[in-house]
Parts: C-alpha cells; structure tokens; sequence
C-alpha cells in the first residue's frame, strides 16, 4: 500500500552558502554525522520512490540509480540499498572512477554492490527498462555547467521511458541561483533535504523539479535561527519525515 504524504506548504528555502552551513552546523555543533545524514535522506529518498513510482511495493522493480563523487551520490546509493532489501533489482552507474568519490558515498557504494541483486553498469550496458531512475548525480554544491560523464548521464536520463527522482536538486540545478544550468535533470519528482533550496517553490522551475517533497533528515529547527541570517522553522515534519511542498 502506498502512503500519503502530508503538504507542508510553501516552506523557507536555503541557498548553498547556508546549506554549506547547516552541513557544518550539524556535525560540529550537533554531533550528527555526514554517515547519519546520508542515511536519513537516502531512506526517505527509497521510501519517496517505492511509494510514488513502483506501486508501493520495490519488489522485482528495476531500478538506475545515477551516483557522483560527493554527498548527493552517496545518499542515491544509501537509498538503492534500501531498495534492493526490499527486493528490487539495482543498477548502479556512476559519474567517475570509483577512487574519485570522497569517503562516505564510497563506503555506501562498497556496501551497496556487496548485495547480490545490485550490479554496476554503464547506460549502453543496460538491457531492460527501468521503473525509476534515482538522480544523485551532483547536488546543491553544483558550480558551473554540468560535464563529462555527468552530462552525458543527465542526457541519458532525460531520453529515457522511466520517470527521474531526484536526490535535493535536479543535477544541473543551480542552488546558488535558482538557476537550471544545461544540461540539466527533468524530474518528475525532487526529494529536497532540510529546506527547499533557492528558487525551487517557482512555478519556472517546474519542468526540472517536478513535484517538490521534502525529507527530514533530523535538521533541528533551532539550528536554522543559527545561520546568518537566521531563519525562522517551526517544526513541520511532526507528522511524516517527508511532506510534499508543490
């Protein structure tokens, strides 16, 4: 059965620079630690795709997910674990050479191909549609056009049957600006963690962004009323740990 997401609302949004910030906040202040974010956000993340795009059910559903170097990567791959023991049939293909990803997301892509239902491939080598296409492949640290194996993955997805999900923004998705660089993911969903990121609540946004959620990641409110300038958060995921923005 699927689940029902509660809407929050048109919510406070961040841009990099304050979620660069929160990040800090979060693991020097707070004690949270990248490892426990990155399994926050990719759990809500399996939870979001099983229950949006495969009927409520992972089980024997194929699913791509897209992964980069840093954070945004490693949380797809924490949310493609889930959903290989939930028994879906995972394809992994990443942006770079596995010795190019920082340490957390490696650690997650080492424990993720460690399950016998996982395999990595590149996009010529899959041979069957997918159901969903999980987007990890870069994140609200984007700086300058996406290149590279990156774009060419973001074009792939674009021309492929299955419906994107993204992971925080849309690759290519500019959190500095608000700005859709190019090439850039066409969602037909975004998982944003924490807060929607600059300019996502636009209606010009849209046909990148698709339907806006957001998942919680155990952000404290009051740390935002910490940023400079700080933000006023009430706390809104009381009653689900993700709730649909647009």
């Amino acid at each position: 059965m699927t689940q029902s997401f509660p809407r929050s609302g048109p919510l406070p949004e961040v841009d990099t620079n304050a979620m660069i910030e929160v990040d800090r906040l979060m693991m020097e202040d707070f004690q949270i630690s990248l490892f426990q974010m990155m399994e926050n956000a990719g759990r809500c993340l399996a939870t979001l795709a099983r229950d949006l795009f495969l009927g409520g059910s992972a089980l024997d559903k194929r699913v791509v997910v897209l992964a980069g170097s840093g954070g945004n990567g490693g949380g797809a791959l924490t949310a493609a674990r889930r959903l290989a023991t939930w028994g879906a049939k995972v394809c992994v293909v990443l942006a770079q050479d596995r010795n190019r990803m920082a340490e957390v997301p490696k650690a997650q892509l080492d424990i993720l191909l460690r399950l016998s239902n996982v395999v990595e491939m590149t996009p010529q080598e899959i041979n069957a549609a997918a159901d969903v296409i999980l987007d990890g492949l870069i994140g609200y640290s984007l700086s300058g056009a996406p290149g590279g194996r990156a774009a060419e993955l973001i074009d792939w997805a674009n021309h492929n049957a299955a419906p994107t999900l993204a992971l925080d923004v849309p690759s290519g998705y500019d959190a500095a600006t608000g700005k859709i660089m190019h090439p850039a993911i066409k969602a037909a969903a975004t998982l944003t963690i924490a807060l929607p990121k600059l300019g996502m609540q636009t209606g010009l946004n849209a046909p990148h962004v698709g339907a806006l959620y957001c998942a919680d990641i155990s952000v404290p409110p009051e740390l935002y009323g910490l940023l400079n300038p700080g933000i006023d958060v009430e706390a809104f995921f009381d009653s689900s740990d993700i709730v649909r923005v647009i």
